[in-house]
């Protein structure tokens, strides 16, 4: 997947954008001038078949539109983050996802990730929370959660529907 960012992001964005990328997997690039048809054709110029665009409200991560190669949106969900400073260890080679909330399971495909109903190590959890759609969290292969957590505050639209 191509991970980019709405068109003038914030330093917590564009990092947001970068750790997104690393651990599943992706491609991340500055938008900088960019319009969507040339994000899509950046996409297949490095063999992604996906892209994701990240928007901010005051500065803060708050919206990921996922889009097929073709420009169709597949999903789009509002978000808010937590994350902090440290490198995150993962090998998203191994990533799987787990997911109890049916209407994000399209993630999987998304992320090209087998969705399996547990996994022991370096997995991508989908949950409920009571506040919340879902809480979408990273799971390294020691088991530990990772400190970069999204929460997903409302599905706006999905394929699958």
């Amino acid at each position: 997947m191509l991970i980019s960012t709405s068109r003038k992001p914030s330093q917590k964005t564009r990092k947001f954008c970068k750790n997104l990328a690393r651990l599943t997997d992706s491609t991340s690039v500055n938008r900088g001038k960019m319009n969507m048809r040339e994000l899509l054709l950046k996409a297949l110029e490095v063999d992604e078949f996906n892209l994701a665009v990240v928007n901010e409200i005051k500065g803060n991560p708050s919206k990921i539109t996922f889009y097929s190669n073709k420009g169709e949106v597949l999903l789009v969900i509002l978000i808010s983050v937590v994350m902090d400073n440290e490198k995150l260890n993962m090998a998203p080679s191994k990533l799987k996802m787990v997911s109890n909330i049916k209407r994000l399971d399209v993630l999987s495909d998304i992320l090209d990730l087998d969705l399996v109903d547990k996994a022991e190590d370096n997995y991508i959890l989908v949950r409920d929370d009571e506040d919340l759609v879902a809480k979408i969290n990273f799971i390294n292969k020691f088991g530990d959660k990772l400190n970069f957590q999204i929460n997903v505050k409302k599905i706006l639209e999905a394929a699958h529907d």
